[in-house]
């Protein structure tokens, strides 16, 4: 009955800021022109019509599908790793997909209006390439910190690299490169709506029937196995899914920092399970209200002012990773 009633509240919050986000920006557009729009296509002002069909409802759809894949990818690499640091941004996934984009971006072979798909290709090479080495160093690693280290050292290496290519870079390139890694939900058009969820919906819906695969993981390695359950092929399976899922929203809207990893902890501390079948969805809503804030944050109400998306998603995550890793480390002295 809890859960019940905090999944209740989580949706009328998800509601609330998918309303204020509507609501207000740059251009503030009142309520009953938001209810005019919807149901009868129009506003009193054809600026504001502009702005909602063509701006704002496609940001924030990216925003909803985007924070729901991150979060879910989250999840997943926290679940196959048993580490609650785990997540697309510390293990140098995000760094993998950057580099990839930074390749074609940088040497000037695709351009952001109708190069989308050569991008997302490189990204998702990248991010399973930095996945895959993390996964083979941890067949050898016991030691959940060490593996950890591995995975921020490859990023490292990753960021050396871009940095070395935006060092030989034009400005143009530079430039574009730069907005790009600032990140924005502002970037996916219309046109390009449905591609966007193909590569974040497919993953989402191949995953649901392994839910109780992912229970049993938590269980350990020996519990899963003695249930029948192939630890290679879900592992690589989780991996494909988890990686391609970062790789489709760090090529449409940039690197997104901590939300991969704060989102997971939430929904645990919320909803106090860790079964799956309600943290997928309560990580869905949970990643996608997450998102609607920082949209709505990022575009300050009534000014011009755009923060940096990745910079407000770091400001809002990093205190909840905080707050779950100090918990823990009672627990653990308990």
């Amino acid at each position: 009955m809890r859960n019940v009633s905090c999944f209740f509240i989580l949706c009328l919050l998800f509601v609330a800021l998918l309303v204020l986000d509507l609501r207000f920006g740059s251009v503030d557009i009142p309520f009953f022109e938001i209810k005019s729009y919807f149901l009868e296509g129009d506003t009193s002002k054809k600026t504001w019509s502009v702005i909602l069909g063509e701006i704002r409802i496609p940001r924030i759809l990216t925003a909803i599908m985007a924070g729901a894949a991150l979060a879910i990818s989250g999840l997943f690499m926290q679940t196959l790793f048993r580490n609650p640091l785990a997540g697309p941004y510390v293990l140098g996934i995000s760094s993998g997909a950057s580099l990839g984009v930074a390749l074609w971006t940088l040497f000037g072979f695709v351009t952001y209006s109708g190069g989308i798909s050569g991008q997302l290709i490189c990204a998702a090479i990248g991010s399973v390439t930095v996945f895959s080495v993390i996964l083979l160093f941890s067949r050898y690693i016991g030691d959940a910190t060490v593996l950890l280290l591995v995975g921020f050292l490859l990023g490292t290496v990753t960021g050396g690299i871009v940095s070395l290519l935006v060092y030989f870079s034009n400005t143009t390139e530079l430039e574009s490169f730069l907005i790009w890694s600032f990140g924005s939900f502002g970037r996916v058009p219309k046109e390009q709506l449905s591609l966007f969820a193909l590569g974040i919906g497919l993953p989402i819906l191949v995953s649901l029937p392994f839910c109780k695969t992912m229970n049993a993981f938590l269980m350990g390695p020996q519990m899963a196995q003695s249930l029948g359950i192939s630890l290679d092929r879900i592992r690589m399976l989780l991996i494909l899914l988890s990686s391609s899922l970062a790789a489709v929203v760090t090529v449409f809207c940039g690197p997104i920092g901590f939300l991969g990893i704060a989102v997971p902890h939430l929904c645990r501390a919320v909803f106090r399970t860790q079964n799956h079948f309600m943290l997928i969805p309560a990580c869905i809503i949970s990643g996608a209200s997450f998102c609607l804030l920082s949209d709505l944050i990022a575009h300050w109400p009534s000014s011009q002012l755009k923060l940096p998306l990745n910079a407000v998603t770091a400001t809002l995550g990093a205190p909840i990773v905080m707050i779950a890793v100090l918990q823990g480390n009672r627990k653990g002295q308990r």
